[in-house]
């Protein structure tokens, strides 16, 4: 996906997010930030009109957490209207419930790390570090299969 440009009010919203994280939030992040799962994430991303709450570029991986909030008709709308928008730009969402988290940490994590995995499998090798004076050789780029949106009901 091309960078595209960020809205400093994006910026800052994606900050103020990183700065007051919800509990299921942050013990999730304490998982991914160890690199447990074996890949790298980031937290609170924006990406175009949206801020995912955790993303692993290589693997084109969103994790979304839901909580109570999430539980109305409009919100659930509203969700499944970003997904899509994710699933078109390559992307695969898995959204799970904060309670899921909470309760099943060591689950959902596998699930994560199952399906990072799978995706990442599917790459083309990253391309190598330019040599010294310059030249990068070609620039690869990968497409990735459209994958539909998972609910995270496995754990």
């Amino acid at each position: 996906m091309p960078h595209a440009v960020v809205s400093e009010r994006q910026r800052s919203r994606a900050k103020q997010l990183r700065q007051t994280m919800t509990r299921a939030e942050t013990l999730l992040w304490r998982y991914l930030k160890a690199n447990r799962t074996g890949l790298g994430f980031r937290r609170q991303l924006p990406i175009r009109n949206y801020i995912v709450d955790f993303v692993c570029l290589s693997a084109k991986l969103i994790v979304e957490l839901d909580g109570e909030s999430h539980e109305f008709e409009e919100r659930q709308k509203s969700d499944q209207n970003r997904d899509a928008f994710f699933v078109s730009e390559g992307f695969q969402v898995l959204r799970f419930t904060n309670e899921q988290v909470t309760s099943n940490l060591e689950g959902v994590v596998e699930a994560i790390r199952q399906v990072a995995a799978c995706r990442a499998s599917g790459l083309p090798p990253s391309p190598a570090l330019p040599h010294k004076g310059g030249g990068s050789g070609e620039n690869s780029t990968s497409t990735l299969e459209n994958t539909s949106n998972t609910r995270g009901s496995q754990p």
